[in-house]
Order: structure tokens, then sequence, then C-alpha cells
């Protein structure tokens, strides 16, 4: 009955949303599996992976025993809203606002995390029902953006995605945010040979610095 209210807890106790965005649905899988292990508990796999669905469902068997909730990513429409909610995702992420997945996702009651950039953007996408809005991307702005950003509109839980490092990761919390979003930093860091090992040390990394941020 109360599995967004579950998702949106995860979310934001664990602070991180790690973004698996590769090139095939093996990699995906085996990167997230490493990072699972090095403490990340909620993960976007995107759309844009190819069979993205099936590593969902792979996944949510996996740790189906497990603090873990696993997510689709770059979710366009409201079908791949429906497709991604019956593969077992438990929050769906657009890059822009698009009213048909929130729909969608609030009918059956999952979480969302929408794409925005400006504050009309962020505010349109609080109004149509997101439940967290992903400020994407924000390389450019950065944190003095963001941070900007939350004056007038600390209500809104914002999750940057892009530039979030365990360096700076402080920052980005010291400036208000939610939750951030992490993804190549340690989907990427078994390097070329995906050693599995050096993805659960970034992840365990990240997951320490996101902790000591919070605390």
């Amino acid at each position: 009955m109360f599995q967004k209210l579950d998702t949106l807890q995860t979310i934001r106790d664990s602070g991180n949303v790690l973004i698996v965005r590769l090139d095939t649905a093996e990699k995906a899988f085996t990167a997230a599996s490493a990072a699972v292990e090095g403490g990340i508990r909620a993960l976007e796999i995107t759309l844009s992976i190819p069979g993205a669905l099936r590593v969902i469902e792979r996944l949510a068997e996996r740790y189906a025993d497990r603090d873990v909730i696993f997510g689709a990513g770059t979710v366009l429409d409201e079908h791949a809203a429906w497709a991604s909610i019956q593969a077992g995702a438990k929050f769906l992420v657009s890059p822009n606002l698009n009213p048909a997945m929130l729909r969608v996702a609030n009918r059956y009651q999952i979480a969302t995390i929408s794409g925005a950039y400006t504050p009309t953007e962020v505010l349109d996408s609080a109004e149509a029902g997101a439940d967290m809005v992903k400020i994407f991307p924000t390389e450019a702005g950065g944190i003095p953006y963001v941070k900007a950003m939350l004056a007038p509109l600390s209500q809104i839980p914002l999750v940057p995605a892009g530039g979030v490092t365990t360096a700076n990761v402080g920052e980005w919390f010291a400036a208000g945010v939610a939750a951030v979003g992490v993804g190549s930093a340690i989907t990427k860091a078994g390097g070329p040979e995906g050693d599995t090992a050096r993805i659960t040390a970034a992840a365990a990394e990240f997951v320490d610095a996101v902790a000591r941020a919070t605390r």
C-alpha cells in the first residue's frame, strides 16, 4: 500500500541514485550488481540501454530480499512508463517534464523524478505531480546554480544529475539538494575490462562520502 512512500524514503535515506547508462544489457547488469555490493540502494536503469527492461527484471529478482530499489530512466512517454512498471521499476525518471509519464506513474503509485532545468520547468514539474525534480544537466550551472534555484523553491526536492563527485558531494548537500544522481564515476570505474571490484570500491567510497555529507 505504501510502496511509493517506501521508495521515496529509500532515496532520501541513501541520498543518491546511481544512473546506469551503458552500451549493453550485460554490462549494465554487471555494473549495477557490483554497485549494489558497494552499498548503492537506488539504481536507475536507463531505457537507452538495449534490453533495459529485462535488466530491471533480472536485478529486481536477484535482489528481491535486499533493501534495494531499481527504477527506469529516460522514460519519454506513457508506453515506456507502463512497460517499466510491469518490469518491476519502483520509480521512473525522465530528462524532461512528461505529463503522460507522470499520469501513469501516479495512477499506479510509482515514484517519479522529472527532469527540468529552469525555475519555470521545476515548478511546472512539481505542479504536474512529480515527487522529485531532477536538475539536468547540471555541469554548466553547477552548485551555485542549484543553490540559487533553491532560494525561492526550497519546498521542492531537487536531485542534480551531472557533475556530482565524491570530492564535491558535500557541497551539493550544503546547497540544499534532497539527493544526488551519480553515473559514470561509479559505473565506468572498472575501466574497459569492467573490473567489478573497482566498481564496488567506487560505489562504497561514494556512499561513504554521501553519509558524511548528510550526517
